[in-house]
């Protein structure tokens, strides 16, 4: 029998809505799990269900997806406040900074009209629907870019991603079938024998204080897989204080609507002697961009697998 608990708040909404976009460390958790789980709020309401260990297909899935690591400076909240001291920032003339998001000067001096987020390894395969993207240009629903570069990956890949659709029906599948059925009017939409339209797939990349937004239902499956060693990137719920220890092989069901994020991922000399010599996947990254993650070796590849909303419109 999976262990089965419940939980009360401890940081109220209000409270953790003035913390949006902000880092938080490992003195949130108050309760720490790394073992199967299954947790409920105090009106029983589904918050997460973890398994240790549940998947197989993790090399099949870091070969093909470790080709899909790209920048992307619109991760919004999740990307963490703006310092202008840090490397990729240092090199470029900051307007209108605040929070998570900052303007800046082009080359030639006028203000852009973009507002950008820090410079994170995060990129979304599968399907995406209608999208206003920059400078007006309106984008339809389509496989993503990334995906179409690398689409004999993507495929290959799939093995592991349907493994993940595999164990999310047996773990939880009141909310399986509601996401499969919504899914299932777009096949063409669709994810090959998952309920997810989209996966988006990070590197090293601490989340910030967030909720998900745009998905189908509230929950997401998230998984990572490794390259090399390293500590911390526990998944946290703040509200809760729950900490979850996500590494390579575990599945974590979650309401992705809570605040949740990452705390910091760090090594030890040692460790950092030992990644440099056994990490190859991503030794042609230039450091010298300043991309947060790409000052370490290791790779802690994270996935959120989900149903876009407004797919259903396409």
């Amino acid at each position: 029998m999976v262990k089965e608990i419940c939980v009360s708040e401890i940081y109220s909404e209000e409270d953790l809505n003035t913390l949006n976009g902000k880092h938080f460390g490992d003195e949130w958790i108050h309760e720490l799990f790394d073992e199967d789980i299954d947790i409920f709020d105090d009106k029983g309401n589904f918050i997460l269900s973890f398994r240790k260990n549940i998947l197989k297909n993790t090399k099949i899935g870091f070969d093909n997806y470790k080709k899909f690591i790209y920048a992307s400076r619109g991760r919004g909240a999740s990307a963490g406040p703006i310092d202008p001291e840090q490397k990729y920032w240092k090199k470029r003339k900051l307007i209108n900074t605040k929070g998570f998001s900052t303007g800046y000067l082009k080359e030639d001096g006028t203000p852009s009209n973009m507002k950008v987020n820090n410079h994170v390894y995060s990129t979304p395969i599968g399907f995406f629907d209608k999208l206003n993207g920059p400078l007006g240009k309106k984008l339809p629903c389509r496989l993503t870019a990334y995906t179409k570069d690398h689409y004999e990956n993507y495929v290959e890949g799939l093995p592991f991603i349907q493994e993940i659709a595999e164990h999310y029906q047996k773990i939880r599948p009141k909310e399986f079938d509601k996401q499969d059925c919504r899914a299932s009017l777009k096949p063409e939409f669709k994810i090959p024998e998952t309920p997810f339209s989209t996966i988006t797939i990070n590197r090293n990349f601490r989340t910030a204080l967030h909720k998900d937004k745009g998905d189908f239902g509230g929950v997401a499956c998230l998984s990572v897989l490794e390259e090399g060693e390293f500590n911390g990137g526990l998944f946290m719920i703040p509200r809760y204080g729950i900490g979850i220890n996500l590494r390579q092989g575990d599945l974590l069901i979650a309401d992705v609507h809570q605040y949740h994020c990452n705390t910091e991922l760090w090594t030890t000399e040692d460790q950092d002697k030992h990644n440099q010599d056994s990490c190859p996947s991503f030794q042609h990254v230039n450091k010298e961009v300043g991309t947060i993650g790409s000052e370490y070796d290791f790779s802690r590849i994270s996935f959120v697998c989900y149903l876009r909303e407004k797919i259903i419109n396409c």
